[in-house]
């Protein structure tokens, strides 16, 4: 995919077990428009569009699974 605006969004947890955790939850919805990993501690992720208002719809889309997948990771440590 050729992309012309591209974003990186780097997110800190307390430990390497929760990203894992967060990064394993939004995987499935990588695909073509985002690429992740954890880091440690952190997600990186690294996504693009031919234009600004393509990467807005993709952050947004995100940002809002990030959400999901953080409450989700913080109520399975109980």
């Amino acid at each position: 995919m050729t992309r012309a605006v591209e974003c990186t969004l780097e997110v800190a947890y307390g430990d390497a077990a929760t990203a894992r955790a967060v990064r394993d939850a939004l995987a499935p919805d990588d695909a073509g428009y985002v690429r992740s990993r954890a880091e440690g501690p952190r997600v990186i992720a690294e996504m693009g569009g031919k234009k600004p208002r393509q990467l807005l719809h993709t952050v947004e889309d995100y940002l809002a699974c990030l959400a999901v997948a953080e409450r989700a990771a913080h109520a399975a440590k109980g």
